[in-house]
């Protein structure tokens, strides 16, 4: 993931830990698990997702969206909880766990799945501490955060939302779809008990970036165990990058892919290293019966201050566990916390277009190629975002858009001001094959394939880009929407004519 993502990947792995709920005296029988992040080693404190307590509370789910409740005290829950956290051991990093060669087997879940138990799989076993027991010390919610999700996805609008764990057609029980509804901003802080070792404490602080601090289209880096504590082996910490795709307040939208048992997990920034931007609230996003690949978020900072404020009512002499939660680094209007990353990145501008938003790329000081269902009408005027060297808007015109027919899907704009300091990538020569990691639709079928979509080589583009920016001539632009029939076989997901069909007469 690159050099600069190093001490976040170090911070994010190894505060990364795995949450489970069980009834007292039948552990195997039912148990919810979730993702987690350790906030202090001495003593141990863990911030998880709230969903996996619903079937706990004395009072039910209702409980959870009184109005104006902030929090709810441990005892809040039966008597009968129990909880563990589990956590990798933080003297073995990614690399070393890879390369040792370690006997022993597998969870007991991992042979059931027929999975190889080689010597990497055999580190990371070893590298697993033993479940600890836990305690409930509170359930807090931000109020913010559920006043904007209410605002965005509740009224008729949630009939097309499904924000539970599970794909729309599966068999899940309206109770048990509103109870992880209501949970759905809420989370949990644990104390671990007993005690970490000495070994353990030596994992790196965690920090918080303040709310407001990790600008649009920052990178962000997520770090959740999918299934939760399904085959920790496998699945515990893994990590899936994105960025900041738009924000609401503390209600945040990353495209970092993450799964059903990440709820729960940290989202880090990469400046400060390790910064805490926020927990995952909601792994996947369904609308329409579609799955949306976003993860819903909620920021650290205004859970953190619940906290602080919920413990100093509940536990007046807790001056101690108010020492361990992780303090807030960073200025709230200072510079955003980005990663400028490599040339190719700093070229990347965010395209508005009345309400649609959405990438571009900065091809000349005054030239943006961005897509067609961005900027589908000529003459449009958009604004565009500039990240570096400072955040800019400058408004620009839609010179050029593909016609809905084409296969082509691109937008050229004009601004009426340079991108001064943005450094214009250098197109290439030649295509090389590879796949974009997104979905691909066959309108005939209307079947949605994950992971694969088609990207427009920029040798397509190149000509008829130099030759408007040279000329103010859009003859080569509009040779795009004269696609042949082979480029527009394949866009259709359709097979091409071996041969023209013959006659049997």
């Amino acid at each position: 993931m690159g050099r600069q993502w190093g001490p976040s990947m170090k911070v994010a792995e190894q505060s990364g830990c795995v949450v489970s709920a069980s009834r007292a005296g039948q552990p195997d029988a039912a148990s919810w698990s979730c993702s987690g992040v350790i906030l202090s080693r001495s003593p141990g404190l863990v911030l998880c997702h709230g969903g996996i307590f619903t079937p706990f509370l004395r009072s039910g789910s209702a409980a959870l969206t009184q109005t104006g409740a902030t929090f709810l005290p441990g005892d809040s829950c039966s008597d009968d909880l129990r909880l563990h956290v589990q956590w990798r051991s933080t003297a073995a990093s990614p690399a070393g766990r890879a390369e040792q060669e370690l006997p022993g087997l597998c969870t007991p879940q991992c042979a059931s799945l027929g999975l190889e138990p080689g010597a990497a799989s055999r580190a990371r076993a070893r590298s697993l501490q033993p479940p600890r027991p836990a305690q409930l010390l509170l359930l807090l919610s931000c109020p913010a955060f559920r006043s904007h999700f209410a605002r965005l996805f509740g009224a008729e609008a949630a009939e097309q939302w499904h924000f539970v764990s599970s794909a729309p057609d599966d068999a899940v029980s309206e109770e048990e779809e509103e109870d992880q509804l209501r949970a759905l901003g809420w989370f949990a802080l644990l104390r671990v008990r007993p005690g970490m070792t000495a070994e353990e404490r030596r994992g790196p602080a965690v920090a918080v970036a303040p709310l407001g601090t990790v600008a649009k289209g920052a990178p962000l880096l997520a770090c959740g165990s999918p299934f939760g504590a399904f085959c920790p082996d496998i699945f515990l910490n893994t990590l899936s990058r994105g960025v900041l795709s738009n924000a609401a307040g503390p209600l945040l939208l990353t495209d970092a892919r993450c799964l059903p048992g990440t709820e729960g997990g940290g989202v880090f920034a990469a400046r400060p290293a390790g910064a805490l931007v926020a927990l995952v609230a909601a792994p996947l996003c369904w609308k329409a019966r579609e799955w949306v690949g976003l993860t819903l978020l909620c920021a650290a900072a205004p859970l953190l201050q619940v906290a602080r404020s919920a413990l100093a009512c509940l536990h007046p002499d807790s001056t101690s566990l108010l020492a361990l939660l992780p303090p807030e680094v960073g200025a709230p209007r200072g510079p955003p916390l980005r990663d400028l990353g490599p040339p190719w990145a700093a070229a990347a501008v965010l395209v508005e277009c009345g309400t649609v938003w959405g990438s571009g790329v900065a091809v000349a000081p005054r030239l943006v190629v961005t897509c067609r269902h961005v900027a589908p009408r000529e003459a449009t005027r958009v604004l565009v975002h500039s990240a570096t060297p400072k955040n800019v808007a400058i408004w620009g015109r839609v010179v050029f858009a593909t016609q809905e027919t084409s296969p082509y899907d691109i937008a050229v704009v004009t601004l009426e001001e340079d991108l001064n300091g943005v450094p214009t990538p250098v197109p290439a020569e030649h295509f090389h094959e590879g796949i974009i990691a997104s979905n691909t639709r066959d309108n005939n079928t209307g079947a949605t394939y994950p992971h694969l979509n088609f990207s427009i080589p920029i040798t397509v583009l190149q000509p008829a880009l130099k030759q408007y920016s040279q000329t103010g001539d859009l003859c080569g632009l509009q040779e795009l929407d004269l696609a042949t029939e082979p480029v527009r076989v394949v866009w259709r997901l359709q097979r091409p004519p071996t041969e023209a069909p013959r006659s049997k007469l």
